[in-house]
């Protein structure tokens, strides 16, 4: 007897609930970390009918990439497994093109163009998905310095769409120096809107790449690449189901035919004006409950061109409510609901892009719930310093795997500290307090653009040593040590 081949299954899904896992309001936005955007119901169907057959994935692709340049006026479009696997196969497509010699020695570049021209203030830490493909970044300030970078070793000029206003070279300039000299420009606009007509390709751009679990709500693991067909018929090549640089960051036919469907719904199906309209009421509700509290205020922001919404602030006098904005931000997301926003100097900052009908009027309860159980006039005064650390330590830190050695010198004034951690790569600022016995460390380690922050915290001990956890913010955490030489 044959084995059934039904995808069908008696057995429940597992769900968050059944794994223990906490849900959350989300009032941050689309942030990876929180699991992206919520998908739209067409996208999850169009996932879900793909399923149900077997395609050659070139021919799909052929076909989506067609139908993309129908809705978006691009030449061509191809779905990556994310805007950053985008930047990787860009790249790669740039230093290698579909030469299949070249393209099975990367990420070893040796007789190829392999550098990237790149804004020094546009560098980030998605820099590293273009280097993964071998790419050399070079940074560049001025449009001298831009005119003076370009050579023949140049194979791609980078552009990130949210930091344009940053730097001195405008993105049209960049666009006109890479056509001038016939080298291709990339503009990573991951959280931006992709609209019609694309503003980016209209300046000239090459390709531009935007996340899919973003605006577009469609498939979080999925990319929308726009541009050049040559251009991103390489890229697509470079990745699965082909077995370039790019192989492990598969898209497969669910997220291609969800992501579709995202493209679709965006340009032809959804009502931006109403979801506008929806966002402005989720604040305007919030708002009018923080501000019933003393000391309390408002205000709406306009977006730039990354994370279209607007967006509220909620700043307050910590004294007069008796709880500062870092303990509001712990507390709501202790609590229940589970509240995740953004905590910014002097308070909090709400952006309704991912919430859904109804989550406002929990959002706000639990917000006014936590302001109001403040103690005004509560002091919280830092106990004086029990020793001097000024001097030279020898540090530890061991990580879930592997372990690292520093050195570390410090001088101490009262309470405060401040001095330089050396790694084996590097030597960086570190500064930080001491209250009582109770230390605190803050510096931040990395290479190039992808920097980490560390903060040591920890006790002196009897013995003179300092013990405690290190936290290395999305990588997790350690545990640390440290002694006088």
């Amino acid at each position: 007897m044959a084995p059934s081949t039904s995808t069908r299954s008696s057995l429940p899904p597992p769900t968050f609930a059944s794994l223990g896992v906490r849900t959350l309001i989300n009032c941050r936005g689309t942030y990876t970390v929180l699991t992206g955007s919520r998908a739209l119901n067409t996208v999850a169907e169009a996932m879900r009918a793909a399923t149900d057959g077997y395609v050659v994935m070139d021919e799909l692709m052929e076909a989506v990439g067609r139908r993309l340049a129908e809705l978006t006026g691009a030449e061509w479009g191809y779905v990556s497994s994310g805007c950053a696997a985008a930047l990787t196969e860009i790249a790669a497509a740039c230093i290698a093109g579909a030469d299949p010699e070249k393209m099975a020695r990367l990420p070893d570049t040796a007789g190829m163009p392999d550098e990237v021209v790149i804004q020094a203030a546009h560098r980030n830490a998605y820099d590293r998905a273009m280097r993964a493909a071998g790419a050399r970044m070079v940074e560049v300030v001025t449009p001298a310095h831009l005119q003076a970078a370009l050579s023949e070793r140049t194979a791609l000029l980078a552009v990130i769409g949210d930091q344009a206003h940053l730097g001195e070279i405008p993105v049209q300039a960049m666009i006109e120096a890479g056509r001038a000299r016939g080298i291709p420009v990339l503009v990573d606009a991951a959280a931006e809107r992709p609209d019609v007509p694309n503003l980016y390709l209209a300046m000239g751009a090459d390709a531009v790449a935007y996340s899919g679990g973003k605006c577009l709500r469609g498939p979080q693991a999925s990319g929308l690449v726009l541009g050049r067909r040559d251009l991103l018929w390489a890229a697509w090549l470079h990745g699965a189901p082909h077995h370039g640089v790019a192989r492990p960051m598969k898209a497969g036919k669910e997220e291609i035919m969800g992501l579709l469907a995202a493209v679709e719904a965006w340009v032809l199906g959804r009502d931006h004006a109403a979801e506008w309209r929806a966002w402005e009421g989720c604040l305007a509700h919030i708002a009018a409950a923080a501000e019933s509290l003393p000391s309390v205020s408002t205000e709406v922001i306009l977006p730039g061109i990354a994370n279209v919404t607007p967006t509220l602030r909620i700043t307050w006098d910590a004294a007069a409510l008796g709880i500062t904005p870092g303990e509001a931000h712990r507390a709501l997301d202790a609590g229940e609901p589970r509240i995740a926003l953004h905590l910014v100097p002097g308070g909090l900052l709400i952006n309704p892009y991912m919430m859904e009908a109804g989550e406002d009027r929990l959002a706000a309860a639990r917000l006014r719930e936590v302001l109001a159980l403040g103690r005004p006039g509560a002091e919280r005064p830092l106990a004086p310093a029990e020793g001097d650390l000024s001097g030279e330590w020898l540090a530890e830190a061991t990580f879930v795997r592997g372990a690292a050695r520093y050195g570390l010198t410090l001088t101490q004034e009262g309470g405060a500290l401040r001095g330089v951690l050396r790694s084996r790569f590097e030597a960086v600022e570190v500064s930080g307090n001491v209250a009582g016995r109770e230390v605190t460390l803050r510096a931040q380690l990395g290479y190039q653009s992808t920097r980490t922050g560390y903060t040591f915290t920890g006790v002196l001990g009897e013995d003179g040593a300092l013990r405690g956890a290190l936290d290395c913010g999305e990588f997790g955490s350690a545990q640390w040590r440290a002694r006088r030489p």
